[in-house]
């Protein structure tokens, strides 16, 4: 509660039904927060709950993170039109310091634009720092953001810092003119 920022109401739940459910009430959105894993089946198939424009994510291990751009990488087919997946957020932090990166999903046509140079492809982080990740991961031996013991290991404001940093972003992703 203290670290995060939940209230007493909330314990107990899942922290992206928490989070979805306060930006819900306050912005009157009705977006759903998904509470299970996401990862391929046991017969190598994408979820069938996948469809959303944006996904963002904040996974403990780089693992994880491979994981998420496989699926995501194999729902950029042509197959879907509304739900067509386009961007990503992940989120990333060690002991002192983090990460926002946003992504696209495949190659993104930008309207034109007098005040910004626009670029219809920010690679995935797997992409950019992939070697980086793995190297990461195998020395990285920081508890998970949800372990009490995380409090010894993690700065207090880390990621509430990052939390502020993302909002921001797709803050201005949404208001963008």
């Amino acid at each position: 509660m203290g670290r995060q920022r939940f209230a007493e109401c909330e314990v107990g739940l899942c922290k992206s039904v928490a989070l979805i459910n306060r930006a819900n009430r306050f912005t009157g959105a009705n977006w759903k927060a998904e509470t299970q894993k996401f990862e391929k089946d046991s017969l190598g198939k994408v979820p069938e709950n996948a469809q959303a424009t944006i996904f963002i994510n904040s996974v403990d291990s780089a693992r994880a993170r491979f994981g998420i751009v496989e699926i995501l990488k194999a729902l950029d087919n042509g197959k879907y039109y509304h739900h067509k997946p386009k961007y990503w957020l992940d989120y990333c932090n060690s002991q002192y310091t983090g990460q926002v990166l946003l992504s696209t999903i495949g190659e993104i046509k930008q309207p034109n634009s007098d005040r910004y140079e626009t670029v219809s492809n920010l690679p995935m982080v797997t992409d950019e720092f992939g070697d980086l990740l793995k190297r990461s991961e195998q020395q990285d031996d920081t508890p998970s953001c949800s372990l009490a013991e995380a409090l010894e290991k993690q700065d207090l404001y880390i990621n509430s810092s990052l939390a502020q940093m993302g909002s921001s972003l797709l803050w201005g992703y949404f208001v963008m003119d």
